[in-house]
Formats: structure tokens, sequence, C-alpha cells
């Protein structure tokens, strides 16, 4: 079956994941692979199944992976993410459910996946420098352990549970 792979990824953790969704499926059935900037229309037509990747920007994708999505009528999708909290699976749930409303509806969704990806480390300066506020001093140091978490993902269990997901979604 034809697919392409396309995401949107300003840190390289999304790109991670579509690396990992790439070396899941048959190379001879893809018809591209790259930043969602990258997919001609005719490659949108071509492909029966889109697997799209995205950052989380304020609870959601970013506007271009919105667009795209709007643009996959009558398409097998299957969406994988990165966010920068994680930890919850009600979390990425809520992120998904927002991201599936860009999804016309006669697109079929045939799976989902999301991982807490690393931060760049200006996050982590910005939130050390709120620590010299007492009002924000928990609320910092809450948001500091996170970005620790954070830094090691994704990791080889996230790729590994990505590729499964792919595996029982073909």
């Amino acid at each position: 079956m034809k697919y392409l792979i396309t995401f949107a990824s300003t840190t390289g953790n999304t790109q991670e994941l579509a690396q990992a969704v790439r070396e899941a499926l048959d190379p001879e059935e893809c018809v591209n692979f790259g930043s969602t900037m990258m997919i001609a229309p005719h490659d949108v037509v071509e492909a029966k199944r889109v697997y799209v990747g995205f950052w989380t920007n304020r609870g959601t994708c970013p506007d271009a992976i919105a667009e795209f999505l709007g643009g996959l009528a009558g398409k097998e999708v299957f969406l994988f993410g990165t966010a920068g909290f994680g930890e919850s699976q009600d979390y990425f749930d809520g992120i998904l459910a927002r991201v599936r409303e860009h999804v016309p509806k006669s697109a079929r969704i045939i799976g989902e996946f999301m991982c807490q990806g690393r931060m760049p480390s200006s996050v982590r300066t910005r939130y050390e420098a709120m620590l010299s506020d007492s009002d924000e001093e928990a609320k910092a140091r809450f948001l500091i352990e996170n970005f620790d978490r954070a830094s090691s993902h994704p990791d080889e269990t996230d790729l590994s549970k990505l590729k499964e997901a792919v595996g029982k979604a073909r």
C-alpha cells in the first residue's frame, strides 16, 4: 500500500520519530518522506496512507500541520508527535484529540502515538530564572524536573513503542 511520511520538527525529536516510522514500513511503498513543506500535492494523491508527525505547540500541532491534515480527505492517517511535557497519557490524549479536529471526517485515523521530547536548553534557562521569584519557585522546580526528564526522549523505548504501533496499524 502506497504511503507517505511527513512531519514538522523544530528540535529533531519528531524527525527522529518519523525515521522510526520509516524503518517499520516497506521502503518500496513509500511515495515521499520529509517535512510537510517538501510534500507535493501529487504525493498526497498517490498515497493511500499518510503518517503525520508533529511537535506540540500550545497543546496542539503547529498551523502548517493543521493545514496539511485538512487536505487528507479519504486517506488513512496515522498521527505521531512529541511534547516537552509527558508522563501522562491523559495529557497526550488531550493533544491528540485537538489534532484530530483538523482531520477531515472522510479520513480514517488508523493509529496514534505520542511521547515526550527533549527541549532546547534555552527553556531550562527560562525556568531557572523563575527560581528567584518566591511566588514562582515551586512551579519553576517542577518545570526544571520535567525538563530534565524530557532530556533523554525520545529514547529507544519510545521508538520501539512507535514501531509497534505502526505495525499494529498495518
